[in-house]
C-alpha cells in the first residue's frame, strides 16, 4: 500500500470529525445548542451565589423552582430537536414561549442571557428545513443554479440533445409481423 492512498491511512479523529460533520448537517444542530445554552443560565442564576468580596449576594427567588422546571424543559426541548429533528416546528416555538416565560419567572430570563439564547434557538429551529439530496447527474442552468430535470420541463424548453435523448428512449413498439411461434416453451421456463 502506498502512502499516497487514502482511506486506509485516514487519522481516527478525521473519520469521527466527518461523521458529526454529516450528523449535524441533518438536523437543526445551532438551533438545539443555542436552547440548550439558553436553558442553562435560566435554570442556574436562581441557585447561585455571587460573592463580592466579602459579602455573599444570593440570588434566589420565590420562583426557583418555576425556572429550574423551565430550564430543564429548554434543555431537553434543544435535544429533541437534534435527535428527534421531525418536531423541530414545535420545538421552537415551544422553546420561544419558554423563553418569554422566564423574563417574570426566572431573574429576568437568567439575565437576559438565557432568554436571548433561547429566543434565538427557537427562532433557527422553526426556520430550518431539511436539504434535499443533490445528484451529480442534475444539470446547472446559468449563474450555478439548478435547472429542472429535462423530464420536467415542457418541450419547447428543452435544449436539442435533451429532446433528442427523451425521444430515443422511448421504446420501439413491435410491428405485426410478431411471430408467437417463437414463443415455443408454451410458458414453461428455458432451464427446466
Amino acid at each position: 500500500m502506498s502512502p499516497e492512498s487514502t482511506g486506509q491511512n485516514e487519522h481516527y479523529i478525521r473519520a469521527y470529525r466527518r461523521g458529526f460533520r454529516a450528523w449535524r448537517g441533518n438536523r437543526p444542530f445551532w438551533a438545539g445548542m443555542f436552547t440548550m445554552a439558553g436553558g442553562l443560565p435560566i435554570a442556574y442564576f436562581p441557585y447561585a451565589n455571587m460573592h463580592l468580596g466579602n459579602v455573599t449576594l444570593a440570588m434566589s427567588t420565590t420562583a426557583g423552582a418555576g425556572s429550574l422546571i423551565i430550564g430543564v424543559l429548554l434543555v431537553t426541548l434543544g435535544l429533541t430537536m437534534w435527535f428527534h429533528s421531525i418536531v423541530r416546528v414545535f420545538a421552537g416555538v415551544a422553546s420561544i414561549l419558554l423563553a418569554l416565560i422566564s423574563i417574570p419567572v426566572a431573574n429576568i430570563g437568567g439575565f437576559v442571557i438565557g432568554f436571548v439564547l433561547a429566543l434565538i434557538g427557537g427562532a433557527l429551529s422553526i426556520s430550518w428545513v431539511p436539504g434535499e439530496t443533490r445528484s451529480d447527474e442534475e444539470p446547472f442552468g446559468e449563474h450555478g443554479s439548478r435547472r429542472a430535470p429535462a423530464k420536467d420541463l415542457p418541450y419547447e424548453e428543452r435544449s436539442e440533445d435533451e429532446s433528442h435523448a427523451a425521444t430515443s428512449a422511448v421504446p420501439q413498439q413491435q410491428g405485426a409481423g410478431y411471430d408467437l411461434a417463437a414463443d415455443g416453451d408454451a410458458g414453461r421456463n428455458r432451464a427446466g
